[in-house]
C-alpha cells in the first residue's frame, strides 16, 4: 500500500511540459531571467543550471519581460545565459510513513533513508479553516508538567506562545512538551537551528520514545532564507495533513523569530521597504496567517494544538515579532533569564504568563486555587527587591507575609512533573499550605 501511494505521488508530480529561460542579469543577489515572465508566478520555484551543479531559487518579482529570482544557495560561478528551468509552485506530499522521520522543508529525507511520498500533494500555503465552521477549544491536555496542568493550562486546539531569550531552556521545555502532551502526532519545525543541535535534539532530547510519534522538519541556520521560511510552512502543511485525517496534532515551531527574520531578508531583497525595526510591513500578516492555520479544526475533524517559540532579545516583550504573536495567540508563556540563572527549570515567570483558556478550562474550585497561587506570586514579585534587600518587616502586611511564606513552595511547584491534571492540582494544593509557623490554608 505504501509503495502504491509513493507511485501515485510520483505520477501526480509529473509535468506535461518543461519551460526554460536564460539568466539576463545578476544584481545584488537577485537574478533576472528572461523567457519565463509570462509563465511564472510569484512563489514559483526554479532550478538554475551551473557548470558543476544545480541550485534552486524562487520567483520573488515579475516584470513584463523578466522574472526576478532569489537563489536558494551560493550562486558563485553563475554567468549570463545560464539555463533556468521553471518548476512552478512547489508542493509537499506527506503520508503516514513520515512519522518518525526527519525531513527538509521541500519534503526530502535528512536521515539517509528513502522517504515515501503521499498521493495528494499539498500547497505550502493555504487558507485557514472557515472561522464560522471551526470548533471551539477542546478539553484540557495533560502535559507532564504540573505548572501547565494547573496555572497555565493547555487545551486541545489552543495556540500558545513561548517567549524566551537564548539559553534559558526553551528547547528543553519544548522537548518535554513533545514527549508529555497527549496527542496522536507531533510535528516539530526547527527553523534556523544550529546544525549540531539537530542530531542532539532528536537522539538525546526527544529520544526514541519521542520520535516514535514525531515528524521533524528542519532547516539549519546555514540554509538560505527561502528554505528557512519554507520550514514553518512545510511543518504546518504536514500538521494539516494529519489533522485532516481526524487526528489531534501537536505542532511545535522553534522559532517564529527566525521565520520572520528569513522573511525580512527575502522581502528586502525583493524591494519591500523596511518598517519598524527593519521588518517589512508584510511580516505581520505572514505571521498571523501561519498562526491562524493552527487551532481547532472543522466539526468532525481533527485539531492542531500549536506552541510557537519566540526569541526575545533582552526579554523585550515589546519587540515587533513578540508583540504581533502575543496579540494573535491564545496565551503566552514567558521564560525569564534571572530565574534560569538561579537554577530553576523551567524558568517560567508565572506572573507574566497567561493562558487564555482560563477560567473556562478549570472548575470553580480549581480556579480558586489558581487565583490564590497567582495572587501570592504577584505579591511577592511586586516586593521582591525590598524583600531581598532586607527592607521588609514581617507583620506589616498579612498578604505579603503569606506570599513570602508560600514562595519557596510555589517556586518548587513550577519544577514538578505531573502524571495528570488531578495530580497537578493536588501538588498545587500542597504548595498552598503554609508552613507550621503560618496559618492553615482556608
Amino acid at each position: 500500500m505504501e509503495q502504491l501511494e509513493t507511485i501515485a505521488g510520483r505520477i501526480a508530480s509529473l509535468r506535461v511540459a518543461r519551460h526554460f529561460g536564460r539568466v539576463h542579469a545578476i544584481r545584488a543577489g537577485l537574478i533576472s531571467v528572461r523567457g519565463l515572465a509570462l509563465r511564472a508566478s510569484v512563489g514559483d520555484r526554479v532550478e538554475i543550471r551551473l557548470l558543476d551543479r544545480m541550485i534552486g531559487g524562487e520567483v520573488v518579482g515579475l516584470t513584463q519581460s523578466a522574472a526576478q529570482i532569489l537563489p536558494e544557495g551560493n550562486h558563485e560561478g553563475l554567468s549570463i545565459g545560464a539555463e533556468v528551468e521553471l518548476l512552478f509552485a512547489p508542493r509537499i506530499s506527506p503520508c503516514e510513513a513520515w512519522v518518525g522521520r526527519i525531513i527538509d522543508p521541500l519534503g526530502q529525507p535528512l536521515d539517509g533513508r528513502p522517504l515515501p511520498q503521499g498521493s495528494m500533494p499539498r500547497p505550502f500555503q493555504c487558507e485557514a479553516p472557515p472561522a464560522v465552521h471551526r470548533k471551539r477549544l477542546g478539553a484540557r491536555l495533560p502535559t507532564g508538567l504540573a505548572v501547565f496542568d494547573t496555572l497555565l493550562p493547555l487545551v486541545t486546539g489552543q495556540r500558545l506562545g513561548l517567549f524566551a531569550g537564548s539559553g534559558v531552556g526553551k528547547s528543553t521545555l519544548l522537548s518535554n512538551l513533545a514527549r508529555g502532551v497527549r496527542a496522536d502526532i507531533v510535528v516539530i519545525a526547527m527553523i534556523g537551528e544550529r546544525g549540531r543541535e539537530l542530531r542532539e535534539f532528536v537522539e538525546n532530547t526527544l529520544g526514541p520514545e519521542g520520535m516514535a510519534r514525531c515528524v521533524v522538519v528542519a532547516a539549519t541556520s546555514d540554509r538560505s532564507p527561502l528554505i528557512r521560511r519554507r520550514c514553518a510552512w512545510a511543518a504546518m502543511a504536514v500538521a494539516e495533513y494529519f489533522r485532516d485525517q481526524g487526528k489531534h496534532v501537536l505542532m511545535l515551531a522553534d522559532s517564529i523569530t527566525r521565520f520572520a527574520e528569513a522573511h525580512r531578508e527575502i522581502a528586502l531583497a525583493a524591494g519591500e521597504p523596511p518598517s519598524f525595526r527593519g521588518f517589512p510591513p508584510s511580516v505581520s500578516n505572514m505571521i498571523m496567517a501561519l498562526a491562524e492555520r493552527a487551532g481547532p479544526g472543522m466539526d468532525g475533524g481533527g485539531d492542531i494544538t500549536a506552541i510557537f517559540s519566540v526569541l526575545v532579545a533582552g526579554s523585550d516583550m515589546e519587540e515587533p515579532i513578540a508583540d504581533i504573536l502575543r496579540g494573535t495567540l491564545d496565551g503566552h508563556v514567558v521564560l525569564d533569564r534571572s530565574i534560569a540563572e538561579r537554577g530553576r527549570f523551567p524558568a517560567i515567570d508565572v506572573v507574566r504568563s497567561v493562558s487564555r483558556s482560563l477560567p473556562h478550562a478549570a472548575a470553580p474550585e480549581e480556579n480558586k486555587l489558581i487565583g490564590r497561587a497567582r495572587a501570592a506570586l504577584g505579591a511577592y514579585a511586586e516586593s521582591e527587591l525590598m524583600i531581598r534587600a532586607g527592607l521588609y518587616s514581617a507583620g506589616s502586611d498579612p498578604k505579603l507575609d503569606e506570599a513570602v511564606a508560600l514562595f519557596p513552595q510555589l517556586d518548587h511547584f513550577v519544577t514538578c512533573p505531573s502524571s495528570g491534571i488531578a495530580q497537578g492540582f493536588t501538588l498545587l494544593e500542597t504548595a498552598l499550605r503554609l508552613p507550621a509557623h503560618g496559618r492553615a490554608m482556608p
